[in-house]
């Protein structure tokens, strides 16, 4: 009787499993989907528009019909597009345009550019499992655009109302002329942010990127920002290169997990920062512990993330490849190892991404 007994569960537990495989299959290409009618604008031209035909979608857009018939065919059967065959007509319903679009409060659709972007190196990957070492940022030239795109998201719609506001004196004394670094900034949107808000204050952005920096600076030359400037700098060294005490608020956002040296750049954020200064640190929220993250609502993709990129980028440096969830439990350890002496940690109802420290010395 046990040997039967086990032998169904066996089987039932088999079949569950193969349903949710199958079904993981179908959704993954619903985002590779969803990313295409991201990039080529075809979800926007739906949003809030009457039904329409492949062919006057196509000319809408200026793309080739095949491929938006193709397209369309896709997300009607995975449930996103409606169709009339009568009609030979289709239309994105607003429920759905909310979530995928800018209509709404936040674009879903962003994030699943991350499945084609991190499916790009593949081969790099599975090199690095079988010999070692990583995959360095050149191989993804679309990330810091992607990036971009995401704090856009969860960073500057919260900053001034929520983020900021976590260490209360912040406001105030940003709008009175204090000196700002961002660490690790990418292409700069939240100093961009901060220096049309507060003109007072002083603003400097630190990225490995080229192409994130000369981004960043030609937004702020086209903005007449005279209060920010944007540098190409390695960190792997700002332990020791950091100068002493030379800002009032030092921030990063998602910049620690992925560096190559994230103890040195710690420490450099403490040597560089005012004794009344707040650090203010945006990262992934997480356990440092694999089994406590299978209630994470994003934890199988944060951890794909983190194996595709955030990790590997960190070992190309020869670096020590903490990942995307390094997790609370070790931030807060790298963060009293760097000498910070008064860690706060919080959370935003908006972003269930991210844990928000703010450290003081």
């Amino acid at each position: 009787m046990c040997d039967i007994h086990f032998s169904t569960s066996a089987q039932a537990s088999t079949e569950a499993f193969e349903a949710r495989l199958v079904q993981a299959l179908n959704e993954s290409g619903l985002m590779l989907l969803i990313s295409l009618g991201h990039r080529t604008g075809l979800l926007e031209a739906l949003a809030g528009e009457a039904p329409i035909t492949s062919e006057a979608l196509a000319a809408r857009t200026d793309l080739h019909e095949r491929y938006v018939r193709e397209w369309l065919g896709g997300l009607v059967a995975g449930g996103v597009i409606e169709t009339d065959p009568a009609t030979a007509t289709y239309w994105l319903p607003d429920a759905h345009a909310e979530l995928l679009t800018d209509k709404g409060p936040a674009n879903l659709a962003i994030y699943a550019q991350f499945i084609a972007m991190l499916g790009s190196v593949e081969d790099d990957v599975v090199r690095c499992f079988h010999e070692g070492g990583g995959v360095p940022y050149s191989r993804y030239p679309r990330f810091q655009e992607v990036m971009a795109s995401d704090s856009g998201q969860t960073v500057l719609p919260a900053l001034f109302d929520g983020i900021l506001p976590l260490a209360p004196e912040l406001p105030a004394r940003l709008a009175h002329g204090i000196r700002v670094l961002d660490c690790a900034c990418g292409r700069g949107r939240a100093l961009l942010a901060m220096a049309e808000r507060y003109p007072q204050s002083r603003f400097v952005g630190y990225d490995l990127s080229a192409e994130a920096i000369a981004w960043a600076t030609e937004q702020a030359e086209r903005a007449g920002l005279d209060n920010v400037r944007f540098v190409v700098r390695d960190l792997s060294d700002f332990d020791v290169t950091a100068e002493p005490a030379a800002f009032d608020l030092i921030t990063t956002f998602d910049g620690i997990h992925d560096q190559g040296q994230p103890r040195r750049l710690l420490a450099g954020i403490r040597k560089s920062l005012a004794e009344d200064g707040v650090y203010l640190v945006q990262d992934i929220h997480a356990s440092s512990h694999h089994h406590l993250d299978r209630d994470h609502p994003l934890g199988t993709l944060l951890y794909a993330v983190s194996v595709s990129h955030c990790m590997t980028v960190s070992l190309a440096q020869g670096g020590e490849g903490l990942g995307t969830m390094w997790g609370r439990e070790r931030a807060l350890q790298y963060l009293e190892a760097a000498g910070f002496g008064d860690i706060q940690v919080h959370q935003l109802e908006h972003d269930i991404q991210n844990d928000y420290f703010v450290c003081r010395p």
